[in-house]
């Protein structure tokens, strides 16, 4: 009995803990604060699920008390309550009713399939990839590559061609649209869209190795005037770095050296100079991001150097090695090199 009544405890508590989710839009990860025509699609029907789920809790749990205490044991019965075996017109309502079920939650969800199948027509692509433990963005359109901070224009679909260059991720952003797997050697094809200009956090859904928690990612959406902005900052960049200051320029040297304590170059890219390495995220606009390290740490001085020295102190399992042999001197020359792209 008191198995039975904590279940019908649940199917109380699960709507009541579903209304409060709904309301908890500072939460910065959650399906159920849509902010993309996606996203509205799929908490729809993750809710209109959930409420027929508790619906059929409800409905079942109040059925099993009514028969426990409506034909409970009592003092001076005999024999057995009259049984119901063969009544074929039970029998049917029974099955009629999980049919109705089925049909009445099968019909939006084909149609929610359908209508977020393929994004509509004027949409940016953007192929994502997911590395151990990174992404990779690339605009084939717009000749940008970047990496961990994917920016797109708000109000505007964003086609999205995933995929993997190592083991199974997951790409998802829960404000913008649901989990779409990234398989090494196929291209999944999804598509988002943010209707306001802000910052959407994403990460990886998918255990994929001793980092998994920390491959994340964020989606800055911006207004088109800002993006067009972006677009073009980012590909005059194409140039590589201009004029740097002494410390910066030093940086910039031993990041490029093939010398035990730089070798940078032969991981990382950074447009318009000889680092064209494809191991590492590309860098062009690294002191731009807000983030380092796939989302984990803050942009700031301290956070990039401590990164640069040993990343493995913060990402288990990363391939980057440490550059804990180099000066202090060397450290901050590479450090402001790389906040100077931008």
């Amino acid at each position: 009995m008191r198995t039975r009544l904590s279940g019908a405890v649940r199917a109380v508590l699960i709507p009541l803990v579903g209304a409060l989710l709904a309301g908890c839009s500072t939460l910065p990860q959650t399906p159920l604060d849509p902010k993309g025509p996606v996203a509205q699609t799929q908490t729809g029907l993750l809710l209109y699920t959930l409420y027929v789920a508790v619906g059929i809790g409800v409905g079942v749990t109040a059925a099993l008390l009514y028969v426990v205490f409506r034909f409970r044991a009592r003092p001076g019965q005999v024999g057995v309550p009259l049984q119901i075996r063969g009544n074929h017109t039970l029998e049917i309502i029974w099955t009629i009713i999980p049919i109705l079920i089925l049909i009445s939650v099968a019909f939006p969800t084909v149609e929610a399939a359908i209508s977020t199948s393929a994004p509509p027509s004027g949409a940016l692509t953007v192929r994502a990839t997911g590395y151990r433990w990174w992404f990779a963005f690339e605009y084939p359109e717009l000749g940008i590559v970047t990496a961990n901070e994917l920016r797109i224009p708000a109000g505007r679909p964003v086609r999205l061609e995933i995929t993997s260059n190592d083991v199974i991720h997951s790409f998802w952003v829960p404000k913008l649209a649901g989990k779409t797997d990234m398989i090494p050697g196929r291209i999944n094809v999804t598509w988002m869209q943010a209707d306001e200009p802000d910052v959407y956090l994403g990460q990886c859904a998918e255990f994929c190795g001793d980092s998994h928690a920390n491959m994340r990612f964020r989606v800055v959406a911006m207004s088109q005037a800002d993006f067009d902005a972006w677009v073009t900052h980012r590909q005059a960049m194409k140039q590589g770095p201009g004029q740097l200051a002494e410390a910066a320029a030093a940086g910039k040297a031993l990041f490029e050296s093939p010398a035990p304590g730089g070798n940078c170059l032969s991981c990382h890219t950074v447009d318009g100079t000889p680092a064209q390495g494809k191991v590492g995220p590309n860098l062009t606009d690294v002191g731009q991001r807000s983030t380092i390290a796939a989302g984990i740490l803050e942009n700031d001085y301290e956070s990039l150097k401590a990164w640069v020295k040993n990343p493995t102190d913060f990402k288990p399992g990363t391939t980057m090695p440490s550059h804990a042999r180099l000066s202090e001197k060397d450290l901050d020359a590479i450090v402001q090199y790389l906040q100077s792209l931008k």
